[in-house]
């Protein structure tokens, strides 16, 4: 009978779209990978995979087979699962992937203490902003805004954080502060362009309850937070931002909040918006106990952390 680690490199090597990547995921070379899977055809004496310099695909053999090894595989990784939480002790390795800024200032700061919770965890950290492939990069979880959710993810909310409108001391003494939404109109504005697909994140205008998008005066446009957010410390104009980003900022007295006056009727009105963060799951039917440990800890967490509960002041 073929060894059950031929038949893992098999199963995911076809998960993840390549023999590197069934590599990356046990955690052994593309060579021995590649072995294992030449082993296994050997020991059934049919080929299951042809490959080319480019790609892979399943021979009639290899699809066949794949139906019945795999849901056995799954099934094996739940029981090993399932026996760590038994015994009190979560093992192995944790990815992580997440939009760059709240990776960067939220989850990175708190994910030591989940650590030292479970030393037999070894957890990696995606910090990124583009779209990642949760089985081809072997993602256990990923976090993401709403706005980057794919249709029929399997998704919990962690957090609901206030997004600030603010500028520099200098642009604001140079320019002076914008009292409505319509005085934004004559500002320079710095906007963000999501890496995932290229759009801008829509400032939130409204007239008479409609969203509307005016022409804004833009100045700067980045693909990512923070440098936006250093331009807006150097004078380059406002930007709208999340709490976890502003908050230090505005602490240090390098951003001010703005504050708009209410829209009457007709009028411009910018709308009060959270930036909505969920953790995304690989499989709907089946989240692994290390992977609910830490989701259920962040949701403890998250409220605890001023950074997301920043007021604004009147």
């Amino acid at each position: 009978m073929p060894n059950l680690r031929s038949i893992e490199t098999f199963v995911k090597a076809l998960e993840g779209g390549s023999i590197a990547s069934a590599a990356r995921q046990l955690g052994i070379s593309p060579a021995a990978a590649s072995q294992n899977i030449a082993r296994l055809e050997r020991e059934l004496g049919t080929r299951l995979i042809t490959r080319t310099t480019r790609s892979m695909a399943l021979t009639e053999a290899g699809e066949r087979y794949l139906a019945r090894v795999g849901p056995v595989l799954q099934e094996l990784e739940k029981a090993q699962s399932d026996l760590s939480q038994l015994h009190g002790e979560l093992q192995g390795r944790l990815r992580i992937a997440c939009m760059a800024a709240f990776g960067r200032h939220v989850l990175a700061p708190l994910l030591p203490v989940f650590a030292a919770q479970h030393p037999r965890l070894e957890l990696e950290l995606l910090v990124v902003d583009r779209q990642v492939d949760v089985l081809k990069e072997d993602v256990d979880i990923s976090v993401r805004y709403r706005d980057v959710l794919e249709p029929g993810m399997a998704v919990r909310q962690l957090a609901a954080v206030p997004r600030v409108l603010c500028a520099s001391p200098a642009y604001l003494q140079a320019h002076g502060r914008p009292r409505t939404a319509q005085d934004l109109l004559d500002h320079a504005c710095l906007l963000y362009r999501r890496e995932a697909d290229g759009r801008f994140m829509r400032w939130p205008f409204s007239r008479d309850g409609k969203r509307v998008d005016p022409q804004l005066r833009v100045t700067a446009i980045a693909s990512d937070v923070d440098a936006l957010t250093e331009m807006a410390v150097a004078g380059g104009g406002i930007v709208w931002i999340g709490s976890f980003i502003a908050h230090r900022y505005m602490r240090e007295g390098l951003l001010q909040p703005l504050t708009l006056g209410p829209a009457r009727k007709g009028q411009l009105h910018f709308e009060d918006t959270t930036l909505d963060f969920f953790a995304c799951f690989r499989d709907r039917q089946y989240v692994p106990t290390k992977v609910r440990a830490l989701v259920d800890y962040l949701v403890e967490t998250l409220p605890q952390q001023p950074m997301l509960r920043w007021n604004v002041p009147a």
